[in-house]
């Protein structure tokens, strides 16, 4: 659903409930008298947390179940509610208008346990709300990644030239070559290692962690011995253990970006790659001097594949970040596992 029918939808919605406040008003005071204010100002104030809620609180801790934060800032919105509702109809009123919507006497602490019954009901309205809305969301989200895995597999089934073949055929490209050259063995072996990741499959889609960044080193080192001794690359993991999981090949295209556009022959800025891992979270800096004298301008649909791919495995559960100054290239990925 898009933007404009959502906020439409609301409108109407919205209407439809001030109407029938405004009715049963009117039907039960024989007319609109002094309870306009009152409904006024509880429908505004209503529609306020309703919406603080809805836009801000929900989607960042209920998504990501965080419930001490969440709890914390319902209690905070119930808060606001009273000293908002207090604020305009016990002080603002009685300025105005001269009388206010509680009778005098009136205890503090009557008055906080009415309003919390009060305030409660739209925060969980809007908790309703914005849960069916992220249901079908998600339904269509998962429709969605699993039509693009279907033409995904397709693909690769239409362009793939026995790889089984190509991987054996590598390994005995290596017994040749492992008496006449080491240095090229090692390449051949690290083109094998790269081969045999790719045909990796599992049932639930992803991977160790570990055979990801394996994948990610033997792409470094294949570079190295091309490039070497003029091949400047800083390539870091910290936390790693056999415990994470994730989505497969889901790193390479920034790497392959950094190669293909940075400089790798400058000691003084060579590319950094930085991989920090906790049991929860990944987190991935890449960093590279930007080649001013590349003349391949790609379309730059590995990075747009990628950042599709995380969009459908890791909805909500992501942030990447790309700066580009035009002098240097910098990602910051951040995946909860």
């Amino acid at each position: 659903m898009n933007t404009k029918k959502k906020v439409i939808i609301h409108i109407l919605c919205w209407s439809l409930l001030y109407c029938y406040f405004y009715i049963g008003s009117w039907i039960k005071n024989d007319g609109i008298d002094v309870a306009w204010h009152f409904i006024l100002t509880v429908s505004f104030l209503h529609a306020v947390e309703f919406y603080v809620c809805y836009l801000w609180v929900y989607p960042r801790y209920l998504r990501k179940s965080k419930v001490p934060q969440l709890i914390a800032w319902v209690i905070l919105v119930v808060g606001m509610f009273i000293s908002m509702r207090y604020l305009l109809e016990e002080v603002l009123h009685p300025y105005f208008f001269g009388f206010g919507n509680y009778a005098e006497g009136t205890t503090i602490g009557y008055y906080i346990r009415d309003n919390v019954y009060f305030g409660s009901s739209y925060i969980v309205i809007a908790a309703a709300v914005w849960s069916t809305e992220n249901a079908f969301k998600n339904e269509k989200m998962n429709e969605q990644l699993r039509v693009e895995a279907e033409k995904a597999e397709l693909s690769f089934l239409k362009s793939q030239i026995n790889p089984h073949f190509l991987y054996n055929t590598l390994n005995y490209i290596y017994s040749l070559a492992l008496p006449v050259s080491d240095k090229l063995a090692q390449a051949v072996i690290r083109l094998s290692d790269l081969m045999r990741y790719t045909l990796t499959e599992s049932s639930d889609g992803k991977v160790n962690l570990l055979k990801e960044v394996g994948y990610l080193e033997s792409y470094v080192e294949l570079f190295r011995m091309r490039f070497d001794p003029l091949f400047y690359v800083s390539f870091e993991v910290k936390g790693l253990t056999d415990q994470q999981r994730i989505a497969p090949l889901l790193l390479i295209p920034f790497l392959e970006n950094a190669f293909k556009h940075g400089v790798l022959n400058d000691p003084d800025h060579p590319i950094r790659m930085e991989i920090n891992v906790s049991l929860q979270e990944l987190k991935v800096t890449l960093w590279n001097k930007i080649n001013q004298h590349q003349k391949d301008h790609s379309s730059g649909i590995g990075l747009m594949n990628v950042q599709r791919r995380l969009y459908l495995i890791y909805p909500g559960k992501h942030d990447l970040e790309i700066q580009n100054d035009g002098k240097s290239y910098q990602v910051n990925l951040r995946i909860e596992l």
